[in-house]
């Protein structure tokens, strides 16, 4: 088989688009015609590059077989696999995902070896594998401030309420949720009060905790509400059981420890956009705000939360270059750093679309901290 061929063969067995393809191999600007070119045979990649591009995502890094797990988990809503990771280091085993989004399933399916299954409205519970604990990232824009807060009154919102009959037939010992700070004060508190009833109505304990990465040494000032429950009829805890969150470390962080060297100019916003993001600060200063773009450097402690919508114009985390420069995006790999994740994870899909992941996905140290509480607890709870 030709060169050419391979490297087709193998972009198609990835499901990837030549975009796709270009961007996660982190080929420039024009990286998908120069891949065009390449699988047409009119040029050929270098020994070195054609030798990557054949072992791109050859391994699956965390495609972990466990016949004997500590216990068994479910991984809703799991977009990219983030609150799976630190369950499945302390020896759980998933045994059932869903994930409606194709991008996501595609990088899912990439590092994990599995593809998620599909909308989970359309699952019914009993289908569902036994399992001890249901781990679900819900659904956050009816309670967002980038959305329009709508909560239960938009369709997404009542997604929770898929979880609570997922819980209600499999009967879990415990779960974790995770949702944006922004549900704690959503109409007046009153949506996260009626989750919580919900919840303990089906005979569990309830108990949240607003976290923020960069409490846990992610440069990223990001704060999520997490609510963690334990079934009542398994475990002896009555109405005074509190879950004892994880104490914050209170790590200095600081952005530069994040950020790559020599970083493709392809990420250096335009001078039109520059332009527009300095007239449109410089409007919001006049009226007394401080709305508008975000610059950031090295030596920044944090920068501001990463959201889905930075494909757009990043403007909510620039990167200063100096030396008369225009600022730049931070780069998807960045973009996983300053979630947490490891660099073995693979990021298989377009510059876009792994910007829309990471901006929704979590910060996985801070999981990883209420992870081996939730773990502890059961055990100390179960003697």
């Amino acid at each position: 088989m030709t060169e050419a061929a391979l490297i087709k063969e193998k972009r198609i067995k990835l499901g990837l688009t030549q975009k796709d393809f270009a961007d996660a191999l982190g080929l420039d600007r024009n990286g998908d015609r120069t891949l065009r070119r390449w699988e047409n045979g009119e040029s050929k990649p270098n020994k070195i590059v054609f030798n990557a591009i054949l072992d791109f995502a050859s391994n699956r890094p965390f495609a972990i077989n466990n016949p004997n797990p500590e216990f068994k988990f479910i991984d809703l809503f799991a977009g990219i696999g983030g609150i799976r990771i630190p369950f499945q280091e302390l020896g759980g085993k998933c045994v059932f995902t869903s994930e409606w989004d194709k991008f996501a399933q595609k990088t899912y399916q990439v590092n994990f070896g599995e593809m998620p299954s599909g909308d989970i409205t359309q699952i019914k519970s009993e289908d569902i594998p036994d399992f001890d604990i249901l781990l679900a990232g819900f659904p956050c824009q009816p309670f967002s401030q980038a959305g329009l807060k709508k909560g239960f009154a938009d369709t997404r919102g009542t997604l929770f309420f898929e979880i609570e009959r997922i819980i209600e037939t499999k009967r879990p010992k415990a779960f974790l949720l995770e949702n944006v700070k922004q549900l704690k004060g959503h109409d007046k508190g009153r949506t996260l009060e009626t989750i919580i009833k919900h919840l303990k109505a089906l005979d569990y304990s309830a108990d949240t905790s607003v976290l923020r990465a960069a409490d846990f040494g992610v440069p990223q000032n990001r704060e999520r509400i997490y609510i963690v429950g334990f079934d009542k009829r398994t475990f002896c805890i009555d109405d005074s059981y509190e879950f004892p969150y994880p104490i914050p470390p209170k790590t200095n962080t600081r952005l530069g420890d994040i950020l790559q060297e020599n970083v493709d100019k392809k990420y250096t916003i335009s001078d039109k956009l520059y332009e527009g993001h300095l007239r449109r600060k410089k409007e919001h200063a006049a009226k007394g705000n401080g709305f508008g773009f975000s610059l950031f450097n090295s030596e920044s402690p944090y920068t501001n939360t990463i959201s889905a919508r930075y494909y757009k114009d990043g403007s909510e985390i620039l990167i200063d270059q100096g030396d008369g420069e225009n600022p730049r995006k931070l780069t998807p790999r960045e973009c996983a750093r300053l979630q947490g994740f490891d660099d073995i994870y693979i990021i298989p899909v377009s510059d876009t679309q792994a910007y829309k992941q990471f901006g929704n996905s979590v910060a996985v140290p801070v999981v990883r901290a209420v992870a081996k509480q939730l773990i502890s607890e059961m055990k100390r709870l179960k003697k």
